[in-house]
């Protein structure tokens, strides 16, 4: 067996007498965006991704800091097809936005947790307006929503499968819409209701007029403690996606679904329960942040998890985070799809102990945010 070592450039740092030049150390970055170019189209700055990834590595970057920049850079191409529509409609004689607007991104993008691959999960407030222009203004933000998605898609960024996309209605809404419609949805304890939430809540503003998303959010913030019915449901659905254990605590997964008997779908029973988790105790507990790692850690100065516990789930997401990601990269070499399956067979001892202890970690969370969920 043929071992290859590469020196972190990090080691190079202290390696002179003298300090080194940034650009040195940053030589893997520097190199990557020099293939790039300053004037890819948004097919080339998204193919680009798995290249960014190796160089971020090469830094010796965390798999959660490079899931972290990769959100970064699709967010970037979310305003790039924007911006382009947009042009494109003041063109065509659609003039500039009737009102004001703001584009979400929703789930693991608007938590900037994705790694490689995903799909698209978006929508859009729109200020509010008389009912009278609703034909003339939300003509408009159909027409936006429609030519930006498309425009992602043929980028290499496909089409939600849920229809979860700011060209359709359901995603699309007034301000004053959105809150009625949050209100609606959590005042009782109905599962559709509760899973279409769960898409919502993870939401970041990408593009347009951010007050809008910070007034959402500060509705969420006051109506979400209040919806024990709602929460309870929510705890409920946790039992959906269960963390790939049997009940003996052993690595188990998904039989029915699995593409070999050793395989284990790390996002869908691993990082998926952890984050829903973690959503719920934050909505029963007012935390703002949207993303996993803060949530954590907020709800430990709330006094909700003690600080033990917050770490090790943050630890266990950066390994999951970290082994999806490596999965992913060989899939993409091997031409193969981009999916959150992996082989536990090819894992060595150490690694599958410790998957493991992340998934009983993870488990423990679980348990704990379906038992204060009406409290």
């Amino acid at each position: 067996m043929q071992l290859l070592h590469r020196a972190s450039p990090w080691r190079t740092l202290f390696a002179g007498d003298g300090l080194p030049e940034p650009t040195m150390l940053l030589a893997p970055l520097c190199e990557a965006l020099g293939e790039l170019g300053p004037d890819a189209d948004l097919a080339t700055a998204h193919a680009w991704q798995p290249r960014l990834v190796e160089a971020l590595q090469r830094l010796d970057l965390p798999a959660w800091r490079i899931s972290q920049l990769i959100s970064d850079h699709n967010d970037q191409l979310y305003r790039r097809a924007i911006q382009l529509s947009l042009n494109e409609m003041q063109g065509q004689g659609w003039g500039s936005p009737p009102v004001a607007f703001c584009v979400l991104t929703l789930g693991s993008a608007g938590r900037h947790e994705s790694l490689l691959a995903p799909d698209q999960g978006n929508a859009m407030i729109v200020a509010d307006y008389p009912d009278a222009r609703h034909t003339e203004i939300d003509g408009f933000f159909q027409a936006l929503g429609e030519r930006f998605t498309a425009r992602l898609d043929e980028a290499g960024i496909p089409l939600c499968h849920g229809h979860v996309m700011a060209r359709w209605p359901m995603w699309r809404k007034r301000l004053s819409e959105w809150c009625e419609q949050l209100s609606l949805w959590t005042r009782d304890r109905r599962v559709k209701r509760v899973q279409q939430s769960n898409i919502l809540l993870d939401f970041h503003p990408v593009f347009g007029d951010a007050s809008l998303a910070e007034a959402l959010a500060e509705h969420v913030t006051g109506l979400m403690p209040r919806a024990g019915l709602f929460l309870d449901e929510m705890a409920q659905l946790l039992d959906e996606l269960p963390v790939a254990l049997d009940r003996f605590g052993r690595l188990a997964g998904s039989v029915e679904e699995a593409p070999h008997m050793n395989a284990l779908d790390l996002k869908r029973q691993g990082l998926l329960p952890l984050v829903n988790a973690v959503r719920l105790l934050s909505l029963r507990h007012g935390v703002r942040v949207p993303d996993t790692r803060r949530r954590l850690s907020t709800l430990v100065l709330k006094e909700v998890l003690p600080a033990r516990q917050a770490r090790a789930g943050i630890a266990a997401m950066d390994r999951l985070q970290e082994r999806l990601l490596v999965v992913q990269q060989a899939n993409l070499k091997a031409g193969g799809a981009v999916d959150g399956w992996v082989d536990v067979a090819r894992l060595e001892d150490d690694q599958r102990l410790m998957l493991r202890h992340d998934m009983q970690t993870i488990r423990r969370l679980v348990r704990l945010a379906q038992g204060r969920a009406g409290a």
